[in-house]
């Protein structure tokens, strides 16, 4: 039977629209540990060059095998994010809305947005290797309209999250969290909404990606961020590159390929109507947010959505680039695909 308890670690005053740590409630599913004790490295920065060189050989005739299907236990909201931290725990970010956002109606634009807010709870949830719940850490408090948990990197010690309004032009809460005890810390204030974050662990850069990833804003982490809850300013950067509208990235490092530069990889999806979605993943510099390499993925999962909608990790086993997909939401399964080394290669 598994150990099932409520556990309230912190309980701080705060305003509605914060979703800075006010109430941070974590359910426990199985008495067990979230992470390692010793934390591992990340996979993707800890196999960079490898994974920049299989990268170099994907292309649209690329045959990508399925190695394996996990179904993800309860309710996982809307996905948004995950990283794999060691070879048994999954940590995903998810959004649940309580209360839906609400068009202002065709071209309406109140306060530099097109929506209400709406409400909800920004989560995230811990499951094991066999997709079995370990714990599921609620990070804001009921009411509050930063709720949406967006794309997250792992850099070796801490979950980099952003926890925004779900709606464009808003606001977000940068955080970071110990996977060891699901403790968050808030960093800063954006004056945008942030779907996405990335830590370059070599410069210190923080870059995180708006709605759509149209910009990316850098931080300096030795640079003092602006009280909260007063707004940071950033660097912006335009993204130059309108193919996918990235999800969820990963720091993979300075590849010498790349001339040291840098580096990102990121999945993402876009819609040219509403029938017609793509997907892909591509290596993005992550100064001038330029797409270095990119390719299509035009694999669906079982429920119908393109298998790069949100969370993505990467890792190189066996000599193989595999990624890690958890595309539908509420209902998820993780998708494990390999790309055949074997493929023909696309000149």
């Amino acid at each position: 039977m598994q150990f099932r308890a409520r556990l309230i670690l912190a309980t701080v005053s705060t305003v509605a629209y914060c979703a800075a740590v006010a109430a941070l409630n974590v359910t426990i599913y199985q008495n067990t540990s979230f992470a390692p004790a010793e934390l591992p490295v990340p996979y993707a920065a800890s196999q960079c060059d490898e994974i920049v060189e299989l990268f170099g050989r994907l292309g649209r005739t690329t045959v990508w095998n399925l190695v394996e299907k996990v179904h993800f236990e309860g309710d996982t909201y809307e996905p948004e994010g995950i990283v794999r931290i060691g070879d048994d725990r999954y940590f995903v970010s998810a959004g649940e809305y309580t209360n839906k956002t609400v068009k202002y109606g065709n071209n309406v634009v109140i306060n530099g947005t097109d929506r209400t807010a709406g409400s909800g709870f920004a989560h995230m949830i811990v499951f094991d290797g066999q997709g079995n719940r370990i714990a599921d850490a609620s990070l804001t408090e009921r009411g509050a309209i930063e709720y949406h948990n967006g794309g997250i990197d792992y850099d070796g010690e801490f979950i980099w999250a952003t926890i925004a309004q779900y709606r464009p032009n808003s606001t977000a809460t940068l955080m970071r969290i110990d996977p060891r005890t699901l403790n968050p810390t808030t960093i800063l204030h954006v004056a945008d909404h942030e779907g996405g974050v990335v830590h370059d662990t070599l410069t210190n850069k923080i870059v995180m990606l708006n709605w759509g990833s149209r910009n990316a804003s850098t931080w300096k982490t030795h640079v003092k961020p602006a009280p909260y809850p007063s707004f940071t300013s950033f660097h912006v950067t335009r993204n130059p590159s309108y193919y996918i509208d990235y999800q969820d990235c990963k720091f993979l490092g300075h590849p010498k390929a790349f001339d040291y530069r840098g580096t990102m990889i990121c999945s993402g999806v876009t819609s040219l109507n509403s029938t017609i979605t793509i997907g892909g993943v591509a290596l993005v510099d992550m100064e001038t947010m330029i797409p270095v390499e990119e390719v299509p993925i035009t694999i669906s999962s079982d429920l119908g959505a393109a298998i790069t909608t949100n969370p993505m990790d990467v890792a190189v086993v066996d000599g193989r680039l595999r990624f890690y997909f958890l595309p539908d939401q509420h209902n998820s399964t993780l998708y494990v695909y390999e790309a055949e080394p074997n493929s023909p290669f696309e000149f």
